[in-house]
């Protein structure tokens, strides 16, 4: 008599991969509409004077982005650790930028837009390093 093939069934995944990944494209997603909000809530508070400067529009640009994130993940009770790895990621490219901003190699308009375009970026690899928690 021939032993008959036994039939496991795959492990059960928690969550099955088409809506992890649309979780975590709306979790991205939210995270751009705090930082809009941020934008637009606070850019009222901050003199011209010192938005006129492009070095200091672009910190200025990060910081209000920064703080309405921060604030949305906060609410979405996200963990200090997670809040502030993704507050580097979104500041960075902006201070980065300041070097050759300051060197006279890029202008203040290429300094927002690299700037915005990296940090976008920075926000994705961040989450990526971190995808099992901005999955679910």
């Amino acid at each position: 008599m021939t032993a008959q093939p036994t039939l496991t069934a795959p492990a059960a995944t928690p969550r099955p991969l088409r809506r992890r990944a649309l979780r975590f494209a709306g979790h991205y997603l939210e995270m751009v509409a705090a930082m809009v909000v941020g934008m637009m809530l606070l850019a009222p508070l901050w003199p011209d004077a010192w938005t006129a400067r492009p070095d200091v529009g672009a910190l200025v640009m990060a910081a209000d982005m920064t703080i309405g994130m921060a604030l949305w993940m906060a609410i979405r009770r996200h963990t200090a650790r997670q809040i502030t790895e993704m507050s580097a990621a979104m500041c960075a490219p902006f201070v980065l930028g300041l070097v050759p901003y300051w060197l006279g190699v890029i202008s203040g308009e290429t300094l927002m837009i690299a700037a915005h375009v990296l940090m976008f970026l920075t926000m994705l690899a961040a989450m990526l390093w971190r995808r099992d928690e901005y999955a679910h």
